[in-house]
């Protein structure tokens, strides 16, 4: 069974940043790809960044490209996503999740078969 737990939420000023963490157990975390969602109340989930498992590629939403970051640490068996320049549309529960090991919809949430509980960012103006 695989266990994601992310941390490193709170509140943050609007302009401010957050680095997210996510902490996966297991010995094959180096074999998967990974991905950050939100959830912001009342509206669906949503596809923020995700990463290869060599970490050799990324991928982001519109919406994050150039202020947010997702990087890995494999013998850390965590996932990273640094967000900068916050604004208060980016208020959510963010979830990390664990892709397949070649991943080919980076944004589809049927790609991740695991999911942790969530850790809350709020933004305020």
């Amino acid at each position: 069974q695989v266990q994601l737990v992310e941390s490193g939420g709170g509140l943050v000023q609007a302009g401010g940043s957050l680095r997210l963490s996510c902490a996966a157990s297991g010995r094959t975390f180096s074999s998967y790809a990974m991905g950050w969602f939100r959830q912001a109340p009342g509206k669906e989930r949503e596809f923020v960044a995700a990463i290869t498992w060599s970490g050799g590629t990324t991928y982001y939403a519109d919406s994050v490209k150039g202020r947010f970051t997702i990087s890995r640490d494999n013998a850390e068996n965590t996932v990273y996503l640094q967000m900068n320049s916050l604004k208060p549309e980016d208020t959510a529960n963010y979830y990390c999740a664990r892709g397949p090991a070649r991943l080919r919809s980076p944004s589809r949430e049927y790609e991740y078969d695991y999911w942790g509980q969530g850790t809350q960012v709020t933004v305020s103006s």
